[in-house]
């Protein structure tokens, strides 16, 4: 489909009087990949909640994929895909029979669903344990057949709620390689993520939420052109102790979280020129990140 898959207008959800989701405006264009980003708390999960109908929202308006949510989510589902955070694989099942069993949920069956089921594990890397229990895989074959469970009944939008988290580097890779390979499809991703990285790699567009609100979107790049300074240089005391004063840092935005010292500037010639020879000092000189961006907006502070 062409335009927006989902069309959210002033979204509010609220749990005991405290809004998780609180005036949201929120649109998804059809093919790419859509981040949204947050601390704990930010209502990224209640977000996809609304978006798949399993909340009812108190105020505002929700379109996904041209149909009104909740009133007609059952349809919206049939044309989604979802990959929760927790692992939701049978475990009775084989690897196969979990996308046998799922695909009739949609009421799909017969020789075309045995086909796509063959092309599904394909894609998952995961042929050669189509017979193999779910209880006998890693951590990362288990993720990938979630996402390939998603995709069963052929789905316009993708929903996934942090679906690297906990998975070691290589992993990691490899999933974001078959997601940049749905959109490539044509598909349209909708994720949540706390790896900036993730977002960096996989997004053409972000959404940084706190406290419920949207606080800023765009594509990545140029959400770190309009927030921060270019370059970034971390310094670090030996043994933990404080950072001294330094010439050069004049022209240089600064940022101090326990031991380290955040240096954020348009040229860091005259830092690094002065930091040169400090046996006592370590530092990181590299460009500016999203994740940058993400703790400017957000803040540094811990949430529970």
């Amino acid at each position: 489909m062409t335009g927006a898959v989902v069309e959210a207008r002033g979204l509010v959800k609220r749990f005991g009087g405290q809004a998780a989701v609180d005036g949201v405006d929120l649109s998804v264009p059809a093919g790419g990949c859509l981040g949204l980003l947050g601390p704990n708390g930010a209502g990224k999960t209640t977000t996809l909640r609304l978006i798949l109908g399993m909340a009812r929202p108190d105020a505002g308006s929700l379109r996904v994929l041209g149909e009104p949510v909740p009133e007609r989510a059952e349809r919206a589902r049939a044309r989604m895909g979802v990959v929760p955070q927790g692992d939701t694989l049978d475990p009775d099942f084989t690897v196969e029979e979990n996308l046998r069993v799922y695909a009739r949920y949609f009421g799909l069956h017969g020789p075309a669903v045995e086909r796509r089921i063959r092309a599904l594990l394909d894609f998952a890397e995961l042929a050669g344990r189509a017979q193999a229990r779910v209880q006998s895989l890693s951590g990362g074959m288990r993720r990938r057949l979630a996402v390939a469970r998603a995709l069963v009944n052929d789905p316009e939008l993708v929903v996934l709620d942090e679906p690297t988290t906990g998975l070691d580097p290589q992993v990691r890779h490899h999933l974001w390689a078959r997601l940049r390979a749905l959109v490539a499809e044509g598909r349209t991703l909708l994720l949540t993520t706390h790896y900036m990285e993730e977002a960096e790699r996989l997004c053409d567009r972000v959404v940084i939420m706190d406290r419920g609100r949207v606080l800023e979107q765009g594509p990545p790049a140029e959400l770190v052109a309009r927030h921060v300074e270019p370059e970034v240089v971390e310094i670090r005391a030996a043994r933990g102790e404080s950072v001294p004063a330094l010439p050069g840092t004049g022209a240089c935005r600064i940022e101090t979280v326990g031991d380290v010292r955040y240096c954020y500037t348009h040229d860091a010639r005259p830092l690094l020129a002065a930091l040169e020879g400090r046996g006592d000092l370590t530092f990181l000189h590299r460009p500016a990140n999203l994740e940058d961006v993400f703790l400017r907006l957000t803040g540094r502070e811990l949430r529970e």
